[in-house]
Formats: C-alpha cells, sequence, structure tokens
C-alpha cells in the first residue's frame, strides 16, 4: 500500500491564513482519501530533524523558524499513483511557476511559504508520514 500513499503537511501560511477547508476540499476532489490528518505544531528540534537533507543549504534557518511559527495539517493521502499525481495537484515550488489550479498558484505567498509540502518519493512519503503519525494512527 506505500506505494499508493503520500505525505503532505498544510504549511503555517496557508493555516495562518484560513485555507484549511479549500485546501483539503481540492485535495478531496482530487481522489485522494484521507487516511491520517492532524493539526499540531512542529518544535524546533522536529523541523530540524525532519528537514535535516537541507541543513547545508542557505536556506535551513529560515526554513525552520517558518515551519515552527505556527501550527500544520499534517497527512497521510491514498491514491493510485499518488505521490506523483499529489505533485502535480500541489505545483510548482515556486507559486509564480504552477500552474493555474494547482494549490500554490492559488494558495502559496512565495517560493518560501509555498502552502503545502508534498512528498517527492514513496520511500520519503512513508519516512515523512512515520514521522508524524504512529502506526495506530494511520488507517
Amino acid at each position: 500500500m506505500a506505494e499508493n500513499r503520500t505525505f503532505t503537511m498544510i504549511k503555517p501560511d496557508a493555516v495562518e491564513s484560513g485555507h484549511i477547508g479549500a485546501i483539503l476540499e481540492q485535495i478531496s476532489a482530487s481522489g485522494f482519501k484521507i487516511v491520517a490528518m492532524k493539526l499540531t505544531q512542529m518544535t524546533q528540534h522536529d523541523a530540524e530533524t525532519f528537514y535535516a537533507v537541507h541543513k547545508e543549504r542557505p536556506f535551513f534557518g529560515e526554513l525552520v523558524e517558518f515551519m515552527t511559527r505556527g501550527p500544520i495539517v499534517a497527512a497521510i493521502l491514498e491514491k493510485e499513483n499518488a505521490v506523483e499525481d499529489f505533485r502535480t495537484l500541489i505545483g510548482a515550488t515556486n507559486p509564480t511557476d504552477a500552474a493555474d489550479g494547482t494549490i500554490r498558484k492559488k494558495y502559496a505567498k512565495n517560493v518560501g511559504e509555498n502552502a503545502v509540502h508534498g512528498s517527492d518519493s514513496n520511500e520519503n512519503a512513508k519516512i515523512e508520514g512515520d514521522f508524524h503519525f504512529a502506526g495506530r494512527e494511520q488507517f
């Protein structure tokens, strides 16, 4: 089932702007089933661990600060071809490059505050989902 699952976070900017419902509706309307979801807030340690792959990048500090500034909605989604289909649905990282109708085109403020996270591989989807959810929280 892992190849049919992906992980997403509605990031602090989109939560602050009141877009949770609209984003979840677009996800649902695109055929994704939510199999785990919660409103939570990442600690500094959580964000540093989750984004450790970017530790040496110049934007790491800003990324950690951004992701800890307010609540997020973490979710595991299920659908055939989940990772690829979800990345298409959310659009390019930079919302100015995102296709019309994508989540980032509609709700992202800029490349740094880009509304949502989507796993980039089946392997990372499993790792990221397990980071945020215990096995008993995944259905």
